[in-house]
């Protein structure tokens, strides 16, 4: 599920991202070269069937999907382009996303994040929220929330 399932001492922050989506996959191939092995960030892999929202601040599989998440080693939780803005700066890179900072285009970048997140499973070639939700349910044994068990079921 990742790197390492508690923070090292190095670690900063904890990025989740969605080990089965090709972009973001690449993305973190990326920023894991960038880390060195330095430990400076844990990647969670939401997508593995271990991951544990009791042991990430709470985050849902299904929240995790809608947003990129991160967390910082105080537990503050980012979201969005705040979270790029960290990973990058934590790795010597805050560069790329420091013109983020400035109101205006902090404002542009995470409307045009928000865009990205909610339309990448279909420009990935990927199944719906819904239906990843319901296949990880069944592939984890849980019965979907809007259903009952009863009592002659096993």
């Amino acid at each position: 599920m990742t790197d390492s399932n508690s923070a090292t001492p190095t670690c900063k922050i904890k990025l989740l991202y969605d080990g089965e989506c090709p972009l973001c996959l690449r993305e973190v191939n990326f920023l894991r070269q960038k880390d060195g092995g330095r430990g400076q960030v844990a990647f969670v892999d939401i997508a593995a069937l271990d991951y544990n929202p009791g042991e990430y601040a709470g985050i849902s599989y299904e929240a995790a999907m809608g947003r990129i998440h991160g967390i910082l080693a105080d537990g503050t939780v980012l979201r969005d382009v705040a979270v790029f803005r960290q990973v990058y700066n934590i790795l010597g890179m805050g560069w790329v996303y420091g013109a983020t900072r400035l109101l205006g285009v902090g404002a542009i970048a995470n409307t045009l994040y928000r865009l990205w997140a909610h339309w990448r499973l279909r420009l990935t070639g990927r199944p719906s929220l819904p239906t990843l939700i319901a296949e990880r349910q069944q592939k984890l044994g849980e019965i979907p929330a809007n259903r009952c068990r009863l009592p002659h079921q096993s």
